[in-house]
């Protein structure tokens, strides 16, 4: 089975083509647009798929990465992913960004559980602890920078990402940055369920202005 790997929650535009059978990449995109993932996404997975020198009807699982990350980026890929699988009809499954960080640094440091973050600002990380095999043993949150320490500490886990970063527990490593392959190779041992949504784990910093809505006839 070929399947097909997006991610928009970060920085990067990125999709990849992957050959479950062979675990090996056939054809990779990536961007590092910062924004602007809406107007890209179509193009980067064309260039993945003509790296791969498939057509969209050749794919049998869609990956996507569900967050956390951009409000904006992961919904704008969570719904391409959607249509496209439905289109195709394909398979869809999510992915979180903390998953794969905590599989990159888990393969980095080998026998050890991890506790991977995102720094979410506003004095709070996203976090989840991953087991040395590779298991979540805790369900993704935001945790105060404070409360990283001692979450790790309860675990034996090792504390990286860019949550630990700012808490002052960890330093920056290549693997903090989510791959879109590793984005691949999970979603290929993901088993595929209910319909993918974005995993938020707190409101979006933008609200709407209160004292402005019209009322409705």
């Amino acid at each position: 089975m070929l399947l097909l790997a997006l991610d928009t929650a970060q920085a990067d535009c990125s999709a990849a083509v992957l050959d479950c059978a062979s675990g090996t990449v056939a054809g990779r995109a990536v961007e590092t647009i910062g924004k602007g993932h809406a107007e890209r996404m179509m193009a980067v997975i064309d260039a993945a798929l003509a790296g791969a020198r498939v057509k969209p009807a050749d794919i049998g699982r869609v990956a996507v990465n569900v967050g956390p990350g951009s409000f904006t980026g992961v919904r704008i890929a969570v719904a391409t992913a959607r249509a496209l699988a439905l289109a195709i009809k394909a398979e869809c499954v999510g992915v979180s960004s903390l998953s794969a960080i905590g599989e990159q640094h888990r393969l980095a440091r080998p026998g050890v559980p991890i506790l991977a973050t995102l720094d979410a600002r506003r004095g709070e990380a996203f976090a989840q602890v991953i087991d040395a095999d590779g298991n979540a043993v805790t369900e993704p949150a935001a945790y105060r920078y404070e409360d990283l320490e001692g979450l790790a500490r309860t675990h034996g886990a090792i504390p990286v990402g860019t949550g630990a970063i700012v808490a002052g527990l960890a330093e920056a490593a290549a693997e903090d940055r989510v791959a879109i392959e590793t984005l691949a190779l999970l979603g290929a041992r993901t088993n595929p369920g209910p319909s993918v949504s974005p995993l938020y784990l707190r409101a979006p910093d933008a609200k709407p202005q209160i004292g402005f809505a019209v009322e409705r006839a």
